[in-house]
């Protein structure tokens, strides 16, 4: 089948006009990391008159940014492995077995993906409060109130999404474990699971993307001692001053785990995706 010619003149133009919108702010940013914070204040430059990788330096001193770095990896990391652990089991309960109720666990669980997340806010903030005055359990200002707070967001839209996976794998291979002796774990372990990587791992990126970027929850249910990267930035604005070129430089540096991850998966996410697609 030919291209048509109108395709191969707009796809080069498309493309640049996407790689231009993505990477002219990249460029912004690091050219603003890399100056002092005097010419970032006199006015936006394509080219910095000096160039210096003290604000790179900087950042680590002038707010805790190095426990704001655990405390988001930690949050977003147990975050992500629990709810993808959690939904992979419901999931393939709710693709391979029919149970009364399935329809309806299936509908609650897609319908809590339409309320906005600032409705769970006081909820979640109420019952942190009550639940370490009546057991001694604290959950507001720690990092396991945050995990548990985004197992709420992030649990739902897993299981949503494993479903999926699990329906395109062919039940035929259920059935061939089933004659080879295996149970349903043994079957869920050692034949769906490593057909469906692709999708846990397109999955779990997405969860942990999440958590890694998430702001309300983060300003709210958090303290000094357990704030995230997304709140301990607003620690480079004071009441005189902002330190735009270290806001620059340490928002490049927390986006290193994101993208190093993202590509380090980026076949399996891939696949993850066209596989949801497909479904």
């Amino acid at each position: 089948m030919t291209e048509p010619r109108w395709l191969r003149i707009t796809r080069p133009i498309v493309l640049g006009l996407l790689a231009t919108f993505t990477l002219v702010p990249i460029y912004v940013m690091l050219t603003s990391a890399l100056k002092p914070l005097k010419d970032v204040q006199a006015g936006f430059r394509w080219w910095p008159s000096e160039l210096t990788v003290q604000p790179f330096l900087d950042i680590w001193d002038t707010v805790p940014l190095g426990r704001y770095f655990l405390n988001s990896l930690a949050v977003s990391g147990a975050a992500a492995l629990l709810s993808v652990t959690v939904a992979i089991f419901a999931a393939y309960a709710v693709s391979r077995f029919r149970f009364r109720g399935r329809g309806t666990f299936s509908i609650t669980v897609l319908s809590t993906q339409m309320f906005p997340g600032i409705l769970f806010l006081l909820p979640l903030f109420l019952i942190y409060v009550n639940v370490g005055k009546l057991t001694g359990l604290d959950l507001y200002g720690t990092r396991t109130g945050l995990i548990l707070t985004y197992l709420t967001f992030s649990l739902p839209f897993s299981i949503w999404m494993l479903v999926g996976y699990f329906d395109s794998i062919p039940r035929g291979l259920d059935e061939a474990a089933a004659v080879d002796g295996c149970g349903p774990l043994r079957t869920l372990l050692q034949v769906v699971l490593p057909t469906a990587l692709p999708g846990v791992v397109a999955v779990t990126v997405y969860a942990f993307m999440t958590a890694w970027g998430e702001v309300l929850f983060a300003s709210v249910l958090t303290s000094e001692s357990s704030r995230t990267l997304a709140v301990g930035l607003q620690g480079y604005s004071t009441q005189n001053e902002v330190y735009w070129n270290q806001v620059m430089a340490a928002s490049l540096v927390v986006s290193i785990p994101v993208v190093a991850g993202f590509l380090l998966l980026q076949r399996q996410f891939v696949a993850g995706l066209t596989a949801g697609a497909v479904k």
